[in-house]
């Protein structure tokens, strides 16, 4: 009999890979797999396709909170709604390829109220 685990989508040459950025951002992740489950299957393919797409629910964070540093270098920050009329936000960057979850919020984040 095989081992049991669990296998991972495999992606596309031209679609992007997503990878935590931080710590928070996968028990933000396992709390949102809880609670909106259907939404996040859309938004992980939306963010392996076209994660630099703006539209109503994907879109670059202005100000302050438009940028984010990493290792030295600063990327634009983005923020993805799971749900138009649902709370959470994913907020990401992209380098090359990788889309990495910088933040994932159950419910509005404080910082953008």
């Amino acid at each position: 009999m095989a081992n049991k685990s669990k296998v991972e989508r495999p992606t596309k040459r031209s679609e992007y890979e997503i990878q935590y950025a931080t710590n928070d951002a996968i028990k933000g992740w396992r709390d949102l797999v809880a609670t909106t489950r259907g939404p996040l299957v859309d938004a992980w393919d939306f963010l392996t396709r076209t994660p630099l797409e703006v539209t109503p629910f994907n879109y670059p964070l202005k100000g302050e909170l438009g940028t984010v540093r990493r290792n030295g270098v600063e990327f634009e920050r983005w923020q993805h709604k799971p749900t138009l009329k649902g709370s959470a936000r994913i907020w990401f960057y992209v380098d090359g390829q990788t889309v990495y979850l910088e933040q994932v919020h159950t419910s509005h984040p404080n910082q953008t109220k």
